[in-house]
């Protein structure tokens, strides 16, 4: 997915970008940039890899020579970023996050009406910025542009533009992501995440509407785009890639973990369902405040059987590489012998995508000497890849387990049947959560339901986007 972090001040801001981008690092894990506008050096910009190191180490040496009282910085999963354009709108540095599905349509649209040329990168691939750029260029100004090139798109894009006297933010069409303003005495910031300037002295101004697009100076906002109330957020932003102490749309990332984990309890004592287990844990770090909320609910104590090592791997430097992931977080769990040995576990993680970590996972809770592995997923069961923010890595839905099983069982005509595969109370639901516990060795597994993840955000499931789970638009 990815991030960025942009200021505007009567003082110099490369500092408070240096620490708020910081902020985003566990939304992107393969490019980070910094690029700042002062009268005396123009635009500096930076740009490094942090696949093997994190964006902090890469970038503190850097911020001792970029000076700007603009500046914006962005962490990307994708392609380097932010990149400067120059075109008949002048000369200005741009940073987009979302995903473009029909970006190869657009780049032969582009070359065809007369752009000349576009930078590539390594891969031969356009950056999406670059092209976003040149769709923006189209038009006579940059509100026009954006319209232009967001209605253009099949997927989701936000984007931040700073010039030499301004930063402009654009939220998607669908609000899939939060773009959230900032305030100080001295001028304003925007963030996708609101606590990466609560540190830096900055008090929540604003949250952007869908389709809004607003211009900051040090001295005010502008808006240029009213924005709709057509908002599909994604759900997942709670449940998963959010952190803890975000807060989207009003609810805090936290607090809705919790409550969806002591959802999830309910849902069991409800249904009988309630495992005898000696202790509740969650798989660290998404999956434990989902865990203690059903602790909470349950009465089952709560314990950390396995112990998440991060001083070398942490989250913002995970290769890309899947079959290295797999061994990293592998590695990075380290067991309490003593709380697993002979006991009955039920653990909670955050989803189960492919099912390779999480067959890994029980695996090493059974050579540690546990009795019993009974599994809860804080989400139901994906069945199609994100198309909008890209968020799993899977080049085929048939690489989600639970797609993946159904395939199995029915072939292409299993798709009619998701709904029922879904839901644990018919007997292809039943079919399904019995085969994913004969695979991955589980003595009991359930999934939280549609309905209980949008109980636990609190948002009408009209304003949430629920595609990997429902395949809803």
């Amino acid at each position: 997915m990815g991030g960025f972090f942009g200021a505007i001040s009567k003082r110099d801001t490369v500092t408070d970008v240096f620490f708020g981008t910081d902020y985003h690092s566990h939304l992107g894990t393969r490019r980070g940039g910094m690029t700042a506008y002062s009268r005396e050096l123009g635009f500096q910009r930076s740009l490094h890899s942090i696949e093997n190191s994190p964006f902090r180490t890469k970038f503190e040496g850097d911020i001792a020579s970029m000076k700007g009282n603009i500046c914006i910085g962005s962490i990307s999963d994708t392609d380097p970023q932010p990149i400067l354009m120059t075109s008949k709108l002048g000369v200005y540095a741009i940073c987009t996050i979302g995903i473009i599905n029909n970006a190869e349509e657009l780049f032969s649209e582009l070359l065809e009406s007369g752009c000349a040329n576009f930078e590539s990168m390594s891969s031969g691939r356009v950056n999406y910025a670059a092209l976003v750029g040149a769709l923006i260029s189209q038009k006579s100004d940059f509100t026009e542009g954006i319209i232009y090139a967001q209605n253009k798109i099949e997927g989701t894009l936000s984007l931040l533009i700073m010039t030499n006297d301004s930063i402009i933010a654009a939220r998607d069409k669908f609000g899939r992501l939060p773009i959230i303003i900032g305030k100080n005495a001295d001028g304003y910031c925007v963030s996708l995440e609101s606590f990466a300037f609560e540190k830096l002295g900055y008090t929540i101004h604003s949250e952007l509407k869908p389709f809004e697009i607003v211009r900051l100076t040090s001295d005010g906002i502008e808006v240029l785009n009213e924005g709709t109330e057509n908002l599909k957020i994604c759900s997942f932003l709670w449940t998963y890639y959010g952190y803890p102490n975000a807060i989207y749309e009003g609810t805090n990332v936290e607090v809705m973990r919790m409550k969806n984990g002591e959802i999830m309890a309910r849902h069991d004592i409800d249904n009988g369902r309630l495992p005898d287990v000696d202790c509740v844990c969650g798989v660290p770090d998404s999956g434990t405040p989902h865990a203690i909320g059903y602790a909470n609910r349950s009465g089952i104590p709560f314990a950390r059987p396995f112990i998440k090592y991060t001083p070398t791997w942490p989250r913002s430097f995970m290769p890309s590489n899947q079959s290295v992931r797999n061994q990293v977080a592998k590695m990075k769990l380290i067991p309490v012998t003593e709380l697993i040995k002979g006991k009955k576990l039920l653990f909670v993680d955050d989803s189960i995508v492919r099912g390779t970590q999480m067959r890994e996972t029980v695996e090493f809770l059974y050579e540690n000497g546990a009795k019993e592995v009974h599994m809860r997923s804080a989400c139901p069961p994906i069945m199609y890849g994100c198309k909008y923010l890209n968020f799993s890595r899977s080049t085929s839905e048939l690489e989600l387990i639970a797609r993946k099983i159904i395939n199995e069982f029915e072939g292409d005509e299993g798709i009619k049947y998701i709904e029922e595969y879904s839901h644990s109370d018919t007997p292809r639901g039943r079919r399904l959560r019995d085969e994913i516990c004969k695979r991955l060795k589980l003595t009991s597994l359930e999934f939280q339901t549609l309905e209980g993840t949008v109980e636990a955000i609190g948002l009408d499931e009209c304003k949430l986007c629920t595609y990997c789970w429902s395949g809803k638009e």
